[in-house]
């Protein structure tokens, strides 16, 4: 992978830039004058990091760059705030206080919600496994910022973790956390999701084992969560409840331990 800056960096980019490289162990390469498609071609690695003044844009070979954004979550926590139902938050029994175990934590947005809805006496971790997601992720959970101080808030107690999901459970005690929450990448993929796609381009692809799930049911004390498609065969092949139909294609099983 490459690490550049964006066009005419400020000395706290390029120093910035490096840094990122060294923790990634990829190569930093001066920007110059090449655009990154060129400047991948110039190094034979199409998987470049820019550092931008304020994000970090990750481009992978597809169309449009991964880049951190609060997605849909900023309107879910605004629903909550307005005494609106979440249908995650409903069916995962979450309540203030809860300790929640985000096993793939993506762009982090479930994560965000979660930790407004178990708030400040809660703890929410999140575990990614891919290094470039986690470093996009955990630098814009500190930085960025909405206009919605509790919703910042959210963001900033979100404990991000390094690491595959399977290795993370083991080293956790029995009935340790109250919600265990899976959200692998679709085996059938909703298409039409424009925030996947950048995703897809970075994420583990690696199905959810039985051996996880299994870690999860000893590990947590209130429910173990799944998000899948609704047509999705993963909830019976991993011994979830079966979810009922939804008008979208975003569905969640729950096995309660």
């Amino acid at each position: 992978m490459l690490v550049t800056t964006s066009y005419k960096p400020t000395a706290a980019a390029i120093d910035r830039a490096k840094r990122l490289a060294d923790e990634l162990n990829a190569r930093y390469v001066e920007r110059g004058t090449w655009s990154v498609r060129k400047l991948g071609l110039r190094y034979r690695d199409p998987n470049v990091l820019l550092v931008a003044e304020h994000e970090l844009q990750y481009y992978g070979g597809g169309e449009k760059p991964l880049f951190f954004h609060p997605s849909l979550s900023l309107i879910r926590v605004k629903r909550l705030m307005n005494g609106q139902r979440d249908a995650l938050i409903d069916i995962a029994e979450a309540a203030p206080g809860d300790r929640v175990l985000d096993c793939t934590a993506g762009l982090g947005a479930d994560a965000i919600v979660f930790s407004y809805a178990v708030g400040g006496t809660g703890q929410v971790t999140a575990v990614e496994s891919e290094s470039a997601l986690y470093t996009i992720v955990r630098e814009g959970l500190a930085v960025y910022e909405t206009q919605l101080q509790l919703f910042d808030e959210a963001m900033r107690r979100v404990r991000l973790t390094l690491g595959h999901h399977l290795d993370v459970l083991k080293r956790l005690a029995d009935n340790s956390v109250d919600i265990v929450y899976f959200d692998p990448m679709f085996r059938q993929p909703v298409e039409e999701s424009s925030a996947i796609g950048p995703l897809r381009q970075v994420a583990n692809h690696d199905p959810l084992t039985t051996e996880a799930v299994a870690e999860a049911v000893r590990v947590a004390r209130k429910t173990v969560v799944l998000k899948e498609h609704r047509d999705s065969g993963e909830f019976e092949r991993l011994g979830f409840e079966r979810p009922a139909r939804t008008r979208t294609k975003i569905a969640y099983g729950v096995i309660r331990p």
